[in-house]
């Protein structure tokens, strides 16, 4: 694991990862479960995690443009969560009350010698892919 992707999921950790408090979103609680339920597998840790609109994706590579071949979680009302993608376009694979299976679910969906996490963007990633398998 890099210094980068560690650094990462500490501030993920840091900023959604403790117990919410009540004038807080609702949303908040169940989010940082997510958070602390994906940071404790170590398939996920090594790709470098990003959130945006109550969503944690994961990417395989450090910088933006993030890669898109990971399904995300996202949190629902009433303590639910989801999984989709792992594009914007894709269907939604399931809802579920258990951050546990949504990571799971993600888990169960990696790509093939997925991590640890490349140090550049997903064009970079793509490149340094072409040039290895052509060798």
């Amino acid at each position: 694991m890099t210094n980068i992707v560690d650094a990462a999921w500490h501030d993920i950790l840091t900023t959604y990862g403790a117990p919410s408090r009540p004038e807080e979103s609702p949303l908040l609680e169940t989010f940082a479960k997510l958070v602390r339920v994906a940071c404790a597998e170590p398939l996920l840790r090594q790709l470098s995690p990003w959130t945006g609109m109550w969503e944690l994706h994961f990417s395989r590579c450090t910088e933006m443009d993030y890669t898109w071949d990971i399904s995300c979680v996202g949190t629902l009302k009433g303590g639910r969560y989801y999984v989709e993608g792992p594009h914007r376009s894709s269907p939604r694979i399931a809802e579920t009350y258990s951050a546990q299976d949504a990571v799971a679910m993600v888990i169960e969906r990696l790509p093939p010698r997925c991590g640890p996490a490349f140090i550049g963007n997903a064009g970079e990633l793509a490149a340094f892919e072409k040039a290895r398998h052509s060798r």
